[in-house]
């Protein structure tokens, strides 16, 4: 439900554009509720032993769904800007994302869930555990933050230039950006590995 109020929000939003600027600080609100329910959700089903077959499922989605629905947004048109860019002495106005993300990262960060699913689906039909690694887990959360910051550099620009704080934070969404492009990337192989140690691939065994 939050997730849906979230995407709506986002939809309705465009940077220096249509939609009003609320929009952005209120999408930044429900997220941090989405982030603060899903942890006590989460503690509160391990503590009182509560969780079921259909939690493990739908709540591990519900976050895929969440994380990589706000990436898919802030590559959008939502969120272009255009800036000058100087080449050769001369200045041509280029197109960015006012968020830093772009269409490629949001291709990577895909294809790594495919990839994740379509092995954990494969494994599991041969009845094989293909439970979740340490790296997985880590990017889910590491991910969940860097939105976070996009968030905040986003909803509070105008008041990071007044305050002389928009490069360190700017610099700060660049790291985390480029930091779940690595993790991402490192937990899918993270995952390929444990496949090939499931299914004793030839040149695994050799």
């Amino acid at each position: 439900m939050l997730a849906a109020a979230f995407f709506i929000l986002l939809s309705f939003y465009q940077y220096e554009g249509r939609g009003d600027p609320v929009l952005m600080t209120s999408a930044f609100t429900i997220y941090i509720l989405a982030l603060v329910s899903d942890y006590f959700d989460g503690y509160l089903a391990r503590r009182w032993h509560a969780a079921s077959t259909f939690g493990r499922v739908v709540d591990p989605f519900a976050d895929k769904i969440l994380v990589l629905g706000s990436f898919i947004f802030f590559a959008g048109k939502n969120f272009i800007i255009p800036e000058p860019e100087f080449v050769g002495g001369s200045a041509h106005m280029v197109v960015k994302t006012i968020t830093g993300v772009a269409p490629g990262i949001v291709i990577i960060l895909l294809a790594r869930e495919l990839l994740v699913t379509s092995l954990r689906g494969i494994s599991e039909a041969a009845g094989q555990q293909f439970g979740a690694v340490w790296a997985g887990k880590f990017k889910m959360g590491f991910q969940s933050g860097t939105i976070l910051v996009i968030l905040i550099y986003v909803a509070f620009r105008h008041q990071l230039l007044d305050s002389h704080w928009e490069y360190p934070l700017r610099v700060l969404r660049d790291f985390g950006i480029w930091g779940t492009v690595i993790i991402t990337v490192y937990s899918g192989l993270a995952y390929i590995r444990k496949a090939a140690n499931l299914f004793q691939f030839p040149e695994r065994s050799a």
